[in-house]
């Protein structure tokens, strides 16, 4: 199955999840997964959230960031790669002053 972001209509999330500004986001969804093209505007960010019934796996292609994954903070820029594995929590963060671009996938595991 190919996915072309491209012809999947953007959709603008304000506040994510609690978070601050846009999330920019083209979405792949069925029963088992969720796939995402995704940015964030400076200073945007998508809230500290938990993973209960899935995992999330980002994919940072522009820009930089920071993720605050459970009680710790790392930094991000074009070609890492966050896990999120299920039974913990994350939140990703613009901290650049450009936009910051990323490709996610959610699993679910239940």
């Amino acid at each position: 199955m190919i996915l072309d972001f491209n012809s999947i209509k953007e959709v603008e999330r304000m506040n994510f999840q609690g978070g601050k500004g846009v999330f920019h986001v083209h979405m792949y969804q069925d029963e088992h997964v969720k796939i995402m093209k995704g940015m964030l505007e400076p200073g945007a960010f998508i809230g500290f959230h938990a993973h209960v019934k899935n995992s999330e796996i980002i994919f940072i292609t522009e820009g930089h960031g920071k993720v605050r994954y459970d009680d710790t903070e790392e930094a991000v820029t074009a070609g890492s790669c966050h896990y999120c594995p299920k039974g913990h929590a994350h939140s990703l963060i613009n901290s650049g002053n450009q936009n910051l671009h990323f490709y996610a996938v959610v699993p679910e595991h239940e």
